[in-house]
Formats: structure tokens, C-alpha cells, sequence
């Protein structure tokens, strides 16, 4: 290595965005490449959406000039957007909100990942704290934390549901004092496992201690219509994560957002980059936003096709599928004679690769995300030519 370049970072595997080809590309005989291995939305934005964001473009952004450093008009739109998710139902059908999200409780990252940055520089940084993880989970906790010098503090989720073990965290946080736990990260719900966290994680969560700040990454929420926004009020130490990337359908924009206490909010507004989003960014999700119904249209067909992949799949005696709350489904090789299941998951995927189809090979299993109808039906064909 350079003699500049800390010595750590030699140890340290960056995140392979596109794991199963080249730059995301598969060299395939296949004339359409199915791309299901990145938990993005299958459709595009609708032809009537991109010609308004074009003409926004053209006519009213201008590029010579910074854009709004303070997302001011994109969180007051997150707020409302929030809100919704937060309401409860009353007699009659009517919704009465809880306590309200305002634009003071809401941070714009250029992407989740900015934000979880600026998390771990607010709380860890300098030797001050450490994180925990539970693993199988999303992988840029950890590399984030060890980028900037972090330790990463981490146990193995159950094997027969990928439940976090409570007994075996609350034994990690209280070993690990040199430096202590101070961010605890879980997604609900999980990726790369689909499961939502349990009443008895919840329960957990809600009962650590006031010094440890705990990070519930939602950016599934459209998918499993569950989250812990409305528990906020109760918990200051509690912060929230969501995206623009996955039900949105902007991934190629970068935009997630963070509904946390006012005075982290604020924190967050400290640590990250002037000018972090570009303008064309903001008035993407802002039309997002405005344009929700429409495109949240699509979340019941993904549902029913995730259902009907699953059904599929589940026919196989040789695979373990678990139940999602997600837009993917995740699945192992149960164990057996011959092959370990490792070499078994690289050869199912690149079998479906050689015929067009990429997904995830990660946390020890097989993570298809759903797609199209076409498309689903085709990974279930090929997936059929392995096993039938």
C-alpha cells in the first residue's frame, strides 16, 4: 500500500453494487437481462413523469447555479408523506395523526448511505463508540463503520427464522465497553431476509439504554406497510431511514431521508456535505411525492408476484424459502450430501446468470428480488431447469 494510506484499509472489501455480471452486465445468450439482484423497483418512471422532469430541467433548473442547500420545499413534502404512514384508524374509518413529523425532523442524505455516514461521525467517531450489527444484514453498516476507523460489533441471527439474539446482543453490549456500543443499526424489514422486526425486538429496541442511538432502516416500508415512525415522539434516540430508491423508483438519483428528534436532525444538517443533493434530485423526489399514488400503484402486484414466487419455489424440496415483507425472497440450499451449500448458491446463480437472470448471492443464501411478471416467470423457468 501507499505509506499514506491507513493501514486498516488494506483489510477492507468494498460493496460490489452488481455482483452478478461486469458493471451490473451478464455475458448471457439471452436477449433480455433480467436484473433482480438489487432490490430495485422493475418499472421505470412513467413516460408522462420523465417528460415533466425534463422540462423542469430545461426550462426552470439552472445549472450554473448551486441548488437549495436546505431541501427546504422536499421536506416539508417528506413530512406529509410521513404523516400518512403514521396515522391510526379511528371509529368510522376516520384517521387521527399522532404527534406530527414536521420538516424540523427530517434530514436529506444523498442516498441512505450519506446519512448512515453522518450518523456514525455524530456518535462514534475519534474512538469514541462502536456499532452493532446483526448479521446477516445489510452490509454497508459495517463498511461505512470501517472506513472511518470504527469497530464493528456483531452477532448471528437466528438460523431458523434470523430473529436478532437478544441474549447474545445484550452479552455484546455489555462486553464491548473499550469503546462502548453507541449506534445500534437493524432494517425492517431485514435485508437480506425479508423478515420485519418482532414485537420482542421492538420491545428490546425500546428498552436500551437512552446513551445508544438505534438506527431502523425502512427502506422497504412501502413494501411491508410497517413502521416505527409513529413510536419516534417516545424515543428521542431513536432515527428512522428511508429512500427514494426502491418504491420510488429513482435509484439512479440518490435520494434517501432520515425522521429522527429535531436536535439530531439538525446534527445531521452539521456533518453532511454543502450542496449534497443536486437540484434535478430534489425535484425528482418532489414529483415522486406528488405523483405517490401513481406510482405506489404498483405495490399490490409486486406483493402477488412475490407470493406467487415464493409458491414456486417452495415446490423444491432441496431449497428453504422464508416468508418476506419485502420485494425480494430469500432462500438457502438445505444441507446435504456432495456440494457445501456455498458452492451450491454460486452455481444456481450462475446458472441463472448464463440465461439472463442476475441475483444476489449473500448472508449465506440466494436473494431474488421481485420483479416484473415476465420476469418472475422467467427466473421460476430457470430455476426449474436446475431442480426438475
Amino acid at each position: 500500500m501507499l505509506p499514506f494510506i491507513r493501514k486498516d484499509l488494506a483489510e477492507l472489501t468494498a460493496y460490489t453494487p452488481h455482483p452478478g455480471g461486469a458493471s451490473g452486465e451478464s455475458a448471457h445468450s439471452e436477449s433480455v437481462l433480467d436484473r433482480l439482484d438489487t432490490n430495485e423497483c422493475p418499472y421505470d418512471l412513467p413516460e408522462e413523469l420523465k417528460k415533466k422532469l425534463a422540462w423542469t430541467y430545461q426550462q426552470l433548473i439552472e445549472t450554473n447555479r448551486y441548488p437549495d442547500g436546505g431541501h427546504a420545499a422536499l421536506k416539508e413534502a417528506i413530512a406529509q408523506y410521513v404523516n400518512e404512514s403514521i396515522t391510526i384508524p379511528a371509529l368510522g374509518g376516520v384517521a387521527l395523526p399522532k404527534t406530527a413529523i414536521t420538516a424540523d425532523n427530517i434530514s436529506v442524505g444523498n442516498g441512505s448511505d450519506e446519512l448512515i455516514r453522518s450518523l456514525l461521525i455524530a456518535t462514534c467517531l475519534g474512538g469514541t463508540g462502536s456499532i452493532f450489527v446483526a448479521n446477516p444484514t445489510f452490509s454497508m453498516y459495517g463498511i461505512i463503520a470501517q472506513t472511518l476507523g470504527i469497530p464493528v460489533v456483531s452477532v448471528q441471527r437466528k438460523e431458523e427464522n434470523f430473529e436478532i439474539d437478544i441474549e447474545a446482543a445484550k452479552r455484546d453490549l455489555a462486553q464491548n465497553q473499550n469503546p462502548p456500543v453507541r449506534a445500534v443499526f437493524v432494517v425492517h424489514p431485514n435485508s437480506p431476509t425479508a423478515n420485519a422486526l418482532t414485537p420482542d425486538e421492538i420491545e428490546w429496541l425500546e428498552n436500551l439504554p437512552s446513551e445508544i442511538l438505534v438506527v431502523i432502516d425502512e427502506a422497504y416500508f412501502e413494501f411491508s406497510q410497517n413502521t416505527l415512525a409513529g413510536q419516534l415522539h417516545h424515543h428521542p434516540n431513536w432515527i428512522i431511514l428511508r429512500t427514494f430508491s426502491k418504491a420510488f423508483r429513482l435509484a439512479s438519483m440518490r435520494v434517501g431521508y432520515a425522521i429522527a428528534h429535531p436536535e439530531l436532525a439538525a446534527t445531521l444538517e452539521k456533518i453532511r456535505l454543502p450542496y449534497n443533493l443536486p437540484s434535478f434530485c430534489q425535484v425528482a423526489a418532489e414529483l415522486a411525492l406528488a405523483q405517490r399514488q401513481l406510482l405506489l400503484a404498483v405495490i399490490p402486484e409486486i406483493i402477488s408476484e412475490r407470493g406467487k414466487l415464493i409458491a414456486a419455489l417452495t415446490q423444491y424440496q432441496k431449497l428453504q424459502i422464508w416468508p418476506s415483507a419485502a420485494n425480494f425472497v430469500y432462500l438457502r440450499v438445505k444441507a446435504g450430501e456432495g456440494k457445501s451449500p456455498q458452492q451450491e448458491h454460486q452455481q444456481i446463480m450462475q446458472h441463472l446468470k448464463d440465461r439472463g437472470t442476475l441475483i444476489r448471492h449473500t448472508g449465506g443464501g440466494l436473494r431474488i428480488t421481485v420483479g416484473s411478471p415476465e420476469e418472475n416467470q422467467r427466473t421460476v423457468d430457470r430455476m426449474a431447469a436446475i431442480f426438475d
